[in-house]
């Protein structure tokens, strides 16, 4: 199928439809609807998928860098392949958006993010054109290569094209997918898409080699220069020609790039291509399409392409809140309140000031998880391993092992990819690591790939592991000092995502600077919690992020005669034993940002299940557990989620005003 060079075409078209700078996007219903386009006109299209982006993302907030830096690619994939018979598999996913618009998507587009629209990500239920959902990192190869091998065991023909970034490279799972994919040689695509970035600047040396493949151009030359000779050879030495070629070949590569690594694991290297050149990357396109092996295309693209604010600040850019798209500036928040990420890395760097045994490891996230700052000030104390959260634990402990005191940054969604390595490089051998957990609990419009309501489930059941939760800056602040002194064994700090409040008047108001806070663990002793206010009817026993929508809740229930006192828990492992025994005669009421299922209110009866089995307990106590359901929970904003799912202060007393009738 050539393309059409012609200019666009006007046919039919109303005079305010060719005034409209989006006439081309208000007609795509389906990908079917850009293979008739011109090239002036898929170049016209990418400009007014651009325009749409950025102005629904500046709305709603979103991915916006990523998405803008693989607009042509998206186009061209479209045009080349028979989607949503071929399958395209986008790793991570933050970068579908003008997939999305290009797939049936485009009246919803507005919806991006938003409670009941559509997801900013992948997702199998909302379009058949979703082949696979993506939130994590790094896994589409894999699947893709699982889809090639079933095509083939059910006699299909179809093409699978996997895209990922090269900041997913660093991750050990997309490795194990191309090493099994070259071995087995299968007809499938990956496609690398290059743009120097995963959130932050990338790292490693899997990014110096691909930035040595991108600044050696001599290589393709005189690569083509080769097929160019070789194709003037008579027909009769075919066998002989392919051999010599393949030695000039090698002879090229050896002398220009020490090894071409993604064609030795058995894949046939195509690149660097320009992956804002539409006409290049569908030629492209189609020459693979008529391959049938395993192909890697590395195309080269810039994050942000296309609007100056992010082509200028990547990484601000990557995932933004809501901001003027005319100057890219983001609107002032209504106060001055950090978050807890601002909180943990200055309070790091405070400490690791006096400390030289203080080392910060995060997961291509140094932005993101505060740290930032501490790479600043003490660069070879700092460690960036790329989105490789296996690797970040392990590291970790090996450091500890040495006499250091590592402090891994997280989010908590991420830290499920390195289960095994916390339960068996970590907590089976007592090493003393920190995990700082951000991003805890409901995280809002990034959906369920990102909420982080599992972690103190999947973490509870390991042995010898230290779970604690700040209710506020105070707390925070002192449970990093106990962390980091702390030497039995390995402990973890978790924390929601958004600003941090502290106590007032028995509310909750608003710390200006963690400056305000000076450590002390005195009051912080292993397995003990914090009583707040006593009650005669009862008893709230939270976990960090509830602590002050309990208070609240307890000041609604006063009102209408109901007392109910509040203890801040403080620690999920050891559980306060003692401090459970004394209020068990009255109902305790254990609320969570966590999923009920295996969380911190199963802790609770389990050890009052197991004490009122000694006959230790004069009566049998009653227990209310709140927090989230046994489900994924869905995009929207934090606000309306915890509401909805019964975690404000309002539907806390609801709840226990249903409870006591």
């Amino acid at each position: 199928m050539a393309i059409d060079k012609s200019g666009p075409r006007r046919v039919g078209i109303s005079q305010a439809q060719q005034e409209c700078p989006s006439y081309i996007l208000s007609g795509i219903d389906s990908p079917q609807d850009i293979k008739s386009l011109s090239l002036s006109e898929l170049q016209q299209l990418a400009s007014e998928i651009r325009e749409r982006i950025i102005d629904v993302v500046s709305k709603n907030g979103g991915h916006l860098a990523p998405s803008l830096g693989v607009v042509e690619l998206t186009i061209a994939l479209h045009y080349v392949f028979d989607t949503p018979t071929d399958k395209i598999i986008w790793d991570v996913g933050h970068q579908s958006y003008a997939h999305k618009l290009l797939t049936g998507r485009r009246q919803e587009f507005d919806t991006l993010r938003q409670y009941r629209g559509i997801s900013g990500f992948p997702k199998r239920d909302e379009s058949e054109y979703d082949v696979f959902g993506t939130g994590h990192s790094s896994t589409s190869i894999s699947a893709a290569l699982g889809m090639a091998i079933a095509r083939d065991l059910n006699r299909n023909n179809y093409k699978i094209i996997a895209v990922i970034g090269d900041g997913a490279l660093t991750a050990g799972i997309a490795y194990e997918g191309l090493n099994q994919a070259g071995f087995l040689k299968k007809d499938m695509i990956v496609i690398l898409n290059d743009n120097k970035m995963a959130i932050s600047e990338n790292v490693g040396g899997i990014s110096t080699y691909l930035n040595k493949i991108v600044t050696t151009p001599i290589y393709h030359e005189m690569k083509n220069d080769v097929w160019e000779l070789l194709g003037k050879l008579p027909a009769g030495l075919g066998t002989k020609a392919r051999i010599v070629a393949r030695k000039l070949k090698e002879g090229i590569k050896n002398l220009t790039i020490p090894t071409i690594f993604f064609e030795e694991l058995g894949f046939e290297y195509i690149g660097p291509i320009d992956g804002h050149n539409i006409r290049s990357l569908i030629d492209t396109f189609k020459s693979a399409k008529n391959l049938k092996e395993s192909i890697f295309i590395h195309v080269i693209t810039e994050k942000g392409k296309g609007y100056a604010p992010a082509e200028n600040e990547k990484p601000l850019f990557h995932g933004i809140s809501k901001f003027d798209k005319e100057t890219g500036k983001q609107p002032s928040p209504p106060d001055k309140a950090p978050s807890y990420s601002e909180i943990f890395g200055e309070t790091l760097v405070k400490f690791a000031k006096k400390d030289k045994k203080i080392c910060a490891i995060t997961a291509a996230m140094p932005d993101g998880t505060g740290l930032s700052c501490f790479r600043d000030e003490f660069k070879e104390r700092f460690f960036d391993v790329g989105i490789a959260e296996q690797h970040a634990v392990t590291f970790a402990s090996g450091l500890a092992l040495q006499g250091l005191k590592p402090v891994v940054a997280i989010y908590s969604t991420f830290l499920q990819r390195a289960f095994d390595q916390v339960l068996h490089d970590v907590c089976l051998q007592k090493i003393p690591i920190v995990l700082c957990l951000d991003r805890a609990g409901i995280v809002g419009e990034d959906g369920p790939t990102h909420n982080g309501t599992f972690d103190l489930s999947y973490l509870r059941v390991i042995p010898n592991i230290v779970i604690m939760a700040p209710k506020d800056a105070k707390d925070f602040v002192n449970m990093l000092k106990f962390c980091i002194d702390y030497k039995k064994g390995p402990t973890v700090l978790r924390y929601p995502k958004g600003s941090v409040p502290s106590v007032q008047s028995g509310v909750s108001s608003r710390l200006s600077s963690c400056q305000e806070v000076t450590p002390d663990t005195t009051g912080i002793k292993t397995g003990k919690a914090e009583v707040l206010k006593q009650g005669k009817d009862g008893t709230f026993l939270a976990v960090g992020s509830m602590v002050y929508p309990a208070l609240e809740a307890s000041l609604i229930l006063k009102k209408g005669e109901i007392d109910i006192g509040v203890v801040n828990a403080r620690f999920i492992k050891p559980i306060d034993e003692e401090l459970l025994k004394s209020i068990s005669n009255k109902p305790i009421i254990t609320i969570e940002e966590n999923t009920l299922s295996g969380g911190f209110g199963s802790g609770v009866l389990e050890f009052l299940s197991s004490t009122g089995k000694t006959g230790k307990m004069p009566v049998p106590p009653v227990v209310f557990r709140i927090g989230l359901p046994d489900q994924f929970i869905e995009h929207g904003s934090r606000e309306f989620l915890l509401d909805k799912y019964g975690l404000s202060a309002e539907k806390i007393a609801e709840k226990v005003i249903k409870l006591i009738k």
